[in-house]
């Protein structure tokens, strides 16, 4: 272990000596914790950190001068639209995507490193219930859509087949998910297949650039954003598992999506046919104001711009049809090659720029004693995951794009001998190797971020978006539900998109992934609210009577 001298002349070149203040007061326990804390910290990273904090944070805010003139949408061949596509369109995607699982190709990542503080509670949001019949978690709902996604890809070609799970956690949140996975027996999920690690953690910074206290023998850091993700890959050698799996495409979400499909084979499946390196599924946004980010161009390169930095202007505008012209709503729904993110993690992560977040930190102030500032006081440095999607502009290449590695720059040819045919060249299309696909709203996004009562985002909104796509599902199937009296519910052509439906239906994903195979148990039946159709009761006999 390094010592307090070492410590000392380290924090010295950084420039924030303040954080041995305290060291005359502490025992030798939280001493020792500290001096192992501090000698992570390189000192010339260190001192460039919170230079560009500080900087950053005084930079002006709000939409860059000239951004209006670099903005435009993505061209229309690189957007495909589950929705309003033809049903053999549709068919062709969901397909392939099955056929790459069923080939056990494709992995799901998911990015929960982030705790439930704003919903009120100080674990992991993965373990939030939100109040379904089921009680479910929302750890539960993914572990059970992954395992029907593998049961319906292998009845579809006759294999066994694994859908791999990464879960990037942080400092705060990898004890409790693993233990929670634990107790729950991963979800009846293989252990093997479920792999956890951890995203780094940046110091928090004032706004003249000093890091932060938050005990006398603490730092107060926060992990890096989910754009940490690229160099927590490198850290734990998570593309190098993935390769001895066999996995060549990755499903990359957030955790408080609620009506997430993992691994969704109509996405898969349609990256991998459009050739794309990187992808985005994204809905169209509510309105205007909508405080989504937008999937655009910028230079002609993808990108995903803030609303923040979108001028009033610039939202407002219509395209020929109608339809906002920047509609694009982000979801932090991702497909990425793997030969994708390991030019990312290789090459071009430190060509990621840092956001800053003004938070309320915590922090102990001269005397030693804890504060709780009651306005914002210190700045997070944090990457995006999305951040990325301008590299997906620097390559095209030879006969397999989607399985190839890249690098800019004059032809060169490809070390993955077996996997590309082709050789590394400079694109002339900007966006030849970047995809989105629109999904609906209701079908596929509802995030869960904010505490009651709050009227969007809340644990309310994300239970009545689920049941009330389960509701739809059932009367697609043809099910009826009848009132406490008996008499049949009328079937609303459109359901309420902030209210609860008319009866109380939860199906469990080990059932339906997205609707599909109901009719078995529900055509031409009656049910009075609530029906709870879990793995269990549709086994039995009298349910699956026509």
């Amino acid at each position: 272990m390094a010592s307090e001298q070492d410590v000392r002349a380290r924090l010295q070149r950084a420039g924030q000596e303040h954080l041995l203040r305290f060291w005359a007061e502490l025992a030798p326990e939280p001493r020792a914790a500290l001096l192992a804390e501090l000698a992570l910290l390189e000192p010339e990273a260190l001192r460039e950190h919170c230079r560009r904090a500080a900087e950053a944070c005084a930079r002006p805010h709000g939409p860059p001068p000239d951004l209006a003139a670099r903005l435009r949408p993505l061209p229309p061949e690189r957007v495909g639209r589950a929705s309003r596509s033809d049903p053999e369109t549709r068919r062709r995607w969901e397909e392939e995507g099955f056929r790459q699982i069923s080939l056990n190709k494709v992995a799901v990542l998911l990015l929960a490193g982030g705790q439930g503080t704003r919903l009120g509670v100080t674990y992991p949001k993965g373990m939030y219930r939100v109040g379904l019949p089921s009680r479910k978690t929302l750890y539960q709902l993914q572990a059970e859509r992954i395992r029907r996604v593998e049961q319906l890809a292998g009845e579809r070609h006759g294999t066994r087949c694994t859908v791999p799970w990464y879960v990037m956690t942080s400092e705060f949140t990898l004890g409790p998910t693993a233990e929670f996975f634990r107790e729950h027996n991963f979800f009846h999920l293989d252990p093997a297949n479920v792999v956890m690690f951890e995203q780094r953690l940046l110091p928090a910074v004032t706004f003249d650039g000093k890091v932060i206290l938050e005990r006398k023998d603490k730092v107060a850091m926060a992990p890096d954003g989910n754009g940490g993700l690229y160099c927590a890959l490198e850290d734990h050698k998570i593309l190098e598992d993935m390769e001895r799996r066999g996995v060549e495409f990755v499903h990359v979400y957030c955790v408080d999506n609620i009506l997430v499909r993992l691994a969704d084979p109509v996405f898969i499946g349609f990256c991998v046919l459009q050739g794309a390196d990187c992808g985005a599924k994204v809905v169209e946004k509510a309105y205007p104001e909508e405080p989504v980010g937008v999937v655009c161009q910028v230079d002609g390169v993808p990108q995903v711009v803030e609303y923040s930095e979108i001028s009033p202007e610039t939202a407002q505008l219509r395209a020929s049809d109608g339809s906002l012209l920047y509609n694009a709503g982000n979801i932090c729904n991702h497909f990425f090659t793997r030969g994708f993110l390991k030019a990312v993690t290789r090459e071009f992560e430190p060509l990621l720029k840092p956001h800053v977040a003004v938070k309320k930190v915590p922090y102990v102030d001269e005397e030693g004693n804890l504060v709780k500032p009651l306005k914002p006081n210190g700045i997070k440095m944090e990457k995006f995951v999305f951040d990325v999607f301008r590299f997906a502009k620097l390559a095209a290449h030879g006969t397999r794009p989607s399985l190839c590695h890249w690098k800019p720059g004059p032809a060169l040819t490809c070390p993955d001998q077996g996997l590309c045919a082709g050789t590394w060249v400079t694109s002339p299309f900007p966006t030849r190797n970047f995809a989105a696909l629109e999904v609906l709203r209701e079908e596929e996004f509802s995030p869960l971020k904010n505490a009651e009562p709050a009227d969007r985002d809340s644990p309310r909104t994300a239970r009545q978006a689920l049941l009330t796509q389960h509701y739809r599902w059932a009367l697609r199937a043809g099910a009826r539900f009848l009132d406490a009296h008996g008499a049949w519910l009328p079937e609303l052509p459109s359901l309420p998109p902030n209210g609860d439906p008319p009866a109380i239906c939860e199906i469990s994903p080990l059932v339906s992934y997205s609707g599909e195979g109901l009719e078995v148990y529900l055509q031409g039946r009656e049910f009075q609210s609530p029906l709870i159709l879990d793995e269990d009761q549709a086994r039995e006999p009298q349910l699956q009577e026509s």
